[in-house]
């Protein structure tokens, strides 16, 4: 086996894009055995709240142990799979320092991955690699600043 890329040690968080609040958060309320921890769906029709972040574009999220799940309701019935539609919004996966995002991008050149810079999300208190699964899905490396 190859040296790996990097060495995840958790999920950061995962948010998926539903068409539907109301189905998808009911359908995750079972899967999960809980309810969101925040939850704006009540608001997903007013004016605006699809497109503002403070209030999660009406979405909700579920606290998973030390992990977050979210639902963000932005893609039109009908739609099927896209990363900026309907499916998965972007993983995000914890590495253990802003040292293993350069040794990771550095793996990634050596085997001719595409990739996005090493970049430090200020405020959000991380640091992330970005890079395209083959389906075009967006993973996300972070090491959280301490």
């Amino acid at each position: 086996m190859t040296e790996p890329f990097a060495r995840p040690t958790a999920l950061a968080h995962v948010r998926v894009t539903v068409t539907d609040i109301h189905r998808s958060k009911a359908f995750y309320q079972q899967l999960l055995g809980t309810d969101p921890a925040i939850d704006f769906s009540d608001q997903v029709d007013e004016p605006g709240v699809r497109e503002d972040r403070e209030r999660f574009y009406g979405g909700s999220v579920f606290q998973l142990g030390d992990q977050v799940f979210g639902l963000r309701p932005v893609a039109p019935a009908g739609q099927t799979f896209n990363p900026d539609t309907v499916g998965l919004d972007h993983v995000s996966f914890v590495v253990g320092s802003v040292d293993e995002l350069h040794q990771a991008a550095a793996r990634l050149d050596a085997a001719g991955v595409e990739h996005g810079e090493v970049t430090d999300l200020g405020d959000a208190g991380m640091v992330i690699l970005s890079v395209q699964d083959p389906d075009d899905i967006n993973l996300e490396l972070a090491a959280l600043k301490s």
